[in-house]
């Protein structure tokens, strides 16, 4: 019997030992450990949609930059800066009217830029034959960062 109380009075002292808690200094480490990793790691996460978006008008561009160079096959030329990137998906009726234009046209739909602007387009262009462009987060011509035009030259 003696030795069933020892028994119980080791495991009481053994489960009154898993029951501390944290010390307050214990706290306040984890606690600054957390904000200097959300201090090194928020940054980086924050900056993904406005570079998810850049790239994706350079995706965008490049598709476009792409039936315009099957419509030049098939026609001997670009769309006028008239007729624009509205010539991809029906057929100018404006001169100089396409003799090849496709059925169906170059592409299904013309995207707006991922800020929900209308691509920009420029014969003869600045940066070359043509130029397909967005203007970015700010929708005006040049600016920086997220603001910064994302075009076919680039």
């Amino acid at each position: 019997m003696q030795m069933w109380t020892n028994r119980r009075a080791e495991i009481a002292g053994v489960r009154a030992g898993r029951q501390r808690g944290f010390t307050l200094i214990e706290v306040m480490v984890v606690i600054a450990i957390l904000g200097i990793l959300a201090a090194l790691i928020v940054p980086k996460i924050m900056s993904r949609p406005d570079e998810a978006r850049r790239v994706a008008a350079k995706q965008d561009i490049g598709t476009v930059m792409q039936a315009m160079k099957l419509y030049r096959l098939d026609n001997g030329r670009y769309p006028s800066q008239d007729q624009g990137l509205r010539a991809l998906i029906e057929k100018p009726t404006t001169d100089p009217v396409p003799n090849n234009w496709k059925d169906g046209g170059y592409l299904e739909r013309l995207p707006n830029d991922p800020w929900g602007n209308a691509y920009q387009y420029l014969n003869p262009g600045v940066h070359g034959d043509i130029d397909v462009f967005s203007y970015g987060a700010d929708g005006k011509p040049g600016g920086e960062g997220n603001d910064a035009d994302v075009g076919s030259w680039q």
